[in-house]
Order: C-alpha cells, then sequence, then structure tokens
C-alpha cells in the first residue's frame, strides 16, 4: 500500500496547489467512478468504488456542500437521483486525472515505462478481482 499512498499524497498536495483544497482522498469515491458525462447513481459509484452506499452518500454530501456536485432526479427513474459534477468538480476530477498521469510519468522516468506500466497493470487487475468480490462472482482465473 506504501505505493498508493505515496500517489495519494502527490495527487492530492497538488490538488491543494491548484486550489483544490477541499478535496480529499474520501472524495475519490466519486472522482473516480462517476460518468463525467452523464453522471451516476449512488448504487453504481458504491458498487465500482467497492464501498457501501452509506460511505459513498457521506462524499457525495460534502461534495455537494463544497459545491463539487448535484443530485439530479434520474430520468429513468423518478424515485433514484444521479449524481453529477457541477464544472467545478469536473475541472477537479480532471486535474486530478492529469495531475496522476504526470505522477505516473515520473515514476516513469525514475525507474522506466515498463515498471509503471506492470504497476498499473497488477493494480487493475487486483481492483477488478475485489470489484468480483464484493459483487460476490467467483474469481477470474488469470
Amino acid at each position: 500500500m506504501e505505493v498508493k499512498n505515496a500517489a495519494v499524497k502527490r495527487l492530492f498536495a497538488r490538488l491543494r496547489e491548484r486550489g483544490f483544497e477541499h478535496v480529499r482522498e474520501g472524495h475519490g469515491c466519486v472522482f473516480g467512478f462517476i460518468d463525467l458525462e452523464n453522471g451516476s447513481r449512488l448504487t453504481d459509484l458504491a458498487e465500482r468504488a467497492s464501498l457501501t452506499k452509506q460511505a459513498v452518500g457521506e462524499a457525495v454530501a460534502e461534495l455537494e456542500e463544497l459545491g463539487y456536485a448535484e443530485r439530479l432526479p434520474d430520468p429513468t427513474d423518478k424515485r433514484a437521483k444521479i449524481i453529477k459534477l457541477t464544472p467545478l468538480g469536473v475541472e477537479a476530477c480532471l486535474t486530478g486525472r492529469a495531475l496522476f498521469a504526470e505522477i505516473e510519468r515520473e515514476w516513469a522516468d525514475e525507474i522506466g515505462e515498463e515498471l509503471v506500466a506492470g504497476l498499473r497493470e497488477a493494480a487493475e487487475r487486483i481492483a477488478a478481482l475485489e470489484r468480483e468480490a464484493v459483487a460476490g462472482r467467483p474469481r477470474s482465473a488469470a
């Protein structure tokens, strides 16, 4: 987890430098998994982030208070809400993605592109395994 912590520390320090001082790691369950164009339902964000609806709901509520997100009626289901990022939220999300790519480029310069690509692939596979486990699906063979 040291790699994740190193990346997270760098990312959030740089986000603060760019003026997004209120965005914190706990908001990643929204910024990291939301459909930027159409928004996402809370249940979908929770599933993608492998977190409870309550945990993601708290992050959404904080982001709403900070002006980064809003809940809108779901046009396909009047009982449901869609979480969408505000223009400020989209800016923060895109800035975070660009900063993370910058961090990966720095790592590639230090340790080589192949190692960074392997790290990314391993992390993506592990995340997929965790999503499968949370969803109760059998683990796929590697």
